[in-house]
C-alpha cells in the first residue's frame, strides 16, 4: 500500500508535460495557418514537421526532468511514459490538423 500512495504525487508534473505539448502545438499550428512558410530555415512544405519535433523533444525533455524533480522513484516510469505518451498523442492530433496547411 505504501508504494501505491508514494507513487500519486507524481501525477501533476504528467499535466504539466501534457500542457507544454499542448502549448507547443498550439502556437505551431497558429503560425502554420498564418502563413509562415520557413521553420528553423527550412523553407520547404514539410519544414512545419520540424517545429512540431522540436515541440514533441522539449516534452520529453520536459518529462524526465519533471519526473526526476518529484523525487519518487516508485511509478517513475509509469508517470514518464505516461507523459511521454501523452505529449506524443497532442503532437500527433497537431500534425494531422496542420497537414492541410501543406497543399496551401
Amino acid at each position: 500500500m505504501r508504494a501505491e500512495t508514494e507513487s500519486n504525487g507524481g501525477w501533476l508534473s504528467i499535466g504539466v508535460v501534457w500542457a507544454i505539448a499542448l502549448v507547443g502545438s498550439v502556437i505551431v499550428i497558429s503560425l502554420a495557418y498564418g502563413g509562415t512558410r520557413a521553420w528553423f530555415g527550412d523553407a520547404d512544405a514539410l519544414g512545419v514537421y520540424d517545429a512540431l519535433g522540436v515541440v514533441l523533444a522539449t516534452s520529453v525533455v520536459g518529462a524526465l526532468a519533471a519526473q526526476l524533480a518529484t523525487r519518487r522513484p516508485p511509478g517513475f516510469v509509469v508517470r514518464a511514459s505516461a507523459s511521454v505518451g501523452g505529449a506524443a498523442l497532442v503532437v500527433a492530433l497537431a500534425a494531422l490538423v496542420v497537414a492541410p496547411t501543406l497543399s496551401a
